[in-house]
């Protein structure tokens, strides 16, 4: 019952949460306009006169408001902050960093535009008024930390009163996902629902729907024990009842807890941490379903769990255990469903088909690139019943089953009648960019790595080691004086982390010997003396970062935030073979609008030939699938196939020839302009093209138009800039820009771990 996709073995600082949510700008998301804004005419459409076209078109048909307003594509995420994420009341305005994440997530998973409301009162009347009054604004209505029983009552009414979805996510959304994790729990089992005896401990508002949702699915009311703070809900009980608990009241002699675990085939917790001991788990059924669903603890560990009950199948709501049950599997593509075909409801059937899609899809085998952004295998069975949140398929998967149960339940305005052409339409809604970064991420925080950050005089760098280490991504080792680190992480709100990473340089350092005699043996035949060697591992911090990674004194080293690149990668090359004779290649990714392209070379070649295009291609190539992108490379040149005809496109037309020699494995083309490589259209004109797809690799005739090219879309449209990643390189090094920020560190940091065992 988790929003978190973060393990909680990290450790977020206040200051870290409080600098996310400051910068670049307070809050989390923009409003940005969808239809251009920047002549008269644009103006006179957008407002007066234009307006009032649609203004009228809407008040004659309301209909189609969907159509010109973004009403079809808009939820309000409304709360008053009186059950805020386990911390309880603390008022509206407290809620809003929450209400802003969860109109985040929403378009992050499912490209819905979500605006966060808090209402200032705890007056369930004020609050359904409120909410209808703004029905016309909105697609879709979803509630949040709005604590019990008010909850009910408001949702209920405003179900009653609006004409559009109204969900509680915090009862429903934990149902959808606990119902999907148990039938393939059951599954597995060799059970049924309707066989089955299931124990609820937390008679709140997620438990309350959790149960309500499995007894629509089929669980019996007679099989089914809901359980509070006093005890089982039993026929007769009148102690802490209210008419959602009494719902649930059935004949049994059970009145504890453990009594009623004894023989139970499934518990389901949304409680507190410690609510189940080991000796409860020891009674249950053969083959127990356990879902220990309280955060940030558990009711039991997997651990605890399994040590009495090996057989048992095991979910918490936490990332860092298998199984996790995660509310941001459900809620946004819930909405997805519901929007596209102007639901006036999302009713059970939608849910319970919502639940079933997940179900399904965890049946099937999971993509590469999921089980390489977990860092494991990832197979249906015990250990893996949930879909991960950053499955790419649930975007493609979900919302249609939920759109179809809502078109024949009757809650549809507008059915939609090509379904695959539907499906097809939710996959290019699929941003890959956040995919990719957690891919990186995940794998580097499988590698544990001993990081080097090279420039321990840098706030900038100190953050992002800081962030490493407490992120749980490895350990952070810093070259820099002590008393510099410290003072530096003292002004940054960040003095306490001086105790935890690992600061070092010549002055501490046991290996300084070593590293002279290794330096002086590898460049006294190149015009340096012994005192050269010795002055250069001594003062030049990226000599002597370099010279610890060579010496196996750390996993990987980022480095280049306070020196140009082609300073740094001169002073790494005084330790390491990274030029272009080398094989050494620096690819950048790209990342705008959904889309990621790789761009090389960024960094080593200056004016490649034919032989080394076909290097960089290859080079990216690698790069591409270590990202989980399928690669396909376009040679650019400003012309197209031999015409206009250039001495300086020659060498772009040769380079596809180089590769036909070499009998590479991915898709390329060239010479040929930006248009054709990158837009469908365009290269429709050029049938007989290799690429059968847009270009992802994209290779071009010199690094100075490389770099021209990258920052030009970072600077003009925004784009997302990863790298250059170094690549060909005996080690993982990672080289980053003087215009870094502390994520920018972070993801090269990443990209260097996740690389160990790959270099080269």
């Amino acid at each position: 019952m988790s929003d978190d996709n973060t393990p909680r073995k990290s450790r977020i600082t206040r200051e870290e949460a409080l600098a996310y949510h400051l910068e670049p700008r307070p809050g989390k998301y923009d409003i940005v306009a969808s239809t251009p804004m920047a002549t008269q005419r644009d103006l006179s459409l957008a407002y007066s006169p234009g307006v009032a076209v649609p203004v009228e078109a809407i008040a004659e048909r309301p209909e189609t408001a969907y159509d010109y307003t973004v009403k079809g594509n808009m939820v309000a995420v409304i709360s008053n902050g009186t059950a805020i994420l386990g911390l309880g009341n603390l008022g509206a305005l407290a809620s809003k960093p929450v209400m802003e994440g969860k109109a985040v997530l929403f378009k992050r998973f499912a490209d819905v535009n979500a605006i966060d409301i808090e209402l200032d009162t705890e007056d369930p009347d004020a609050i359904v008024d409120a909410v209808r009054l703004m029905g016309p604004t909105f697609g879709g209505i979803n509630l949040e930390d709005i604590k019990a029983p008010e909850c009910f009552i408001i949702e209920q009414r405003l179900k009653e009163l609006m004409d559009i979805p109204v969900f509680h996510d915090d009862q429903h959304g934990t149902a959808v996902i606990c119902a999907a994790g148990l039938i393939n729990a059951l599954e597995l089992s060799g059970k049924k629902i309707e066989d089955v005896r299931i124990v609820l401990n937390g008679a709140g508002a997620a438990g309350i729907a959790c149960l309500e949702l499995l007894k629509s699915m089929g669980a019996r009311h007679e099989n089914c024990i809901m359980c509070d703070t006093k005890g089982v809900i039993y026929q007769g009980r009148t102690e802490g009842m209210n008419q959602w608990k009494s719902a649930h009241a059935v004949v049994t002699e059970a009145r504890t807890l453990e009594e009623a675990m004894k023989g139970a085939d499934v518990f389901l917790g949304v409680s507190a941490k410690g609510a189940v001991t080991q000796d409860m788990v020891q009674g249950m059924a053969e083959n127990p379903v356990i879902f220990a669903m309280a955060n940030p603890d558990p009711e039991i560990t997997p651990e605890e769990a399994h040590a009495v009950r090996p057989d048992a199948i095991v979910a918490t709501g936490r990332s860092d255990y298998p199984n996790q049950v995660n509310n941001v599997l459900g809620f946004p593509y819930l909405f997805r469903g519901a929007l596209d075909i102007h639901a006036r409801a999302i009713n059970d059937e939608m849910k319970i088909a919502c639940a079933r899609a997940l179900a399904e899809l965890a049946r099937e085998d999971v993509p590469d690139e999921v089980a390489v952004a977990y860092g494991r295998k990832l197979q249906f069975g015990r250990d893996y019943i949930i879909p991960t949140p950053f499955d790419p398929r649930l975007i493609h998967v979900v919302p249609p089953a939920v759109a179809q149960a809502g078109m024949e339940t009757g809650v549809a305005r507008r059915p939609i009648i090509d379904m695959e052409g539907y499906v097809q339409s939710l996959k290019a809604r699929m941003d890959p960019t956040a995919a990719i970064l957690q891919g990186i991420h995940a794998r580097a925080r499988q590698a544990q790595a001993r990081m080097i950050f090279a420039e321990g005089d840098d706030p900038r760098v100190l953050r992002a080691a800081v962030a490493w280490q407490r992120g749980g991504m490895g350990q952070s080792i810093v070259v820099g004086r002590e008393s510099d680190v410290k003072d530096k992480l003292e002004a940054a709100g960040l003095g306490d982390a001086a105790r935890e990473i690992t600061v070092v340089n010549a002055g501490n350092s046991r290996h300084l010997d070593q590293y002279h005699e290794a330096l002086y043996t590898r460049l006294q035949r190149k015009g340096y003396d012994r005192e050269d060697a010795v002055k250069l591992a001594n003062r030049d911090r990226h000599v002597f970062a370099s010279l610890m990674l060579a010496h196996g004194h750390g996993d990987g080293l980022v480095t280049g935030a306070t020196r140009k690149n082609a300073h740094v990668l001169a002073q790494i090359g005084m330790v390491f073979d990274v030029t272009p004779a080398d094989g050494a290649v620096g690819i950048t990714a790209v990342l705008h609008n959904g889309r990621v392209v790789l761009m090389g070379d960024t960094l080593v070649h200056e004016w490649p030939e034919a032989e080394d295009l076909a290097d960089i291609a290859t080079r990216g190539a690698h790069v591409a699938r270590g990202l989980g992108l399928e690669p396909r490379v376009a040679f650019l040149s400003f012309s197209n196939f031999g015409y206009p005809i250039s001495e300086r496109a020659v060498k772009m037309a040769h380079a596809t020839e180089v590769l036909d020699t070499r009998k590479v494995d991915f898709e390329y083309e060239g010479e040929m302009t930006v248009d054709v490589a990158l837009n469908p259209s365009q290269a429709a004109k050029y049938p007989f093209s290799r690429l059968k797809e847009p270009a992802n690799v994209l290779v071009v005739p010199a690094r100075h138009s490389a770099s021209i090219s990258v920052k030009l879309l970072q600077e003009m449209a925004g784009a997302t800039v990863i790298g250059p990643i170094l690549t060909g390189v005996p080690l993982p090094i990672q080289i980053c820009s003087t215009g870094s920020t502390v994520n920018d560190i972070l993801n090269m940091a990443a990209i260097a771990a996740g690389r160990l065992g790959q270099v080269k």
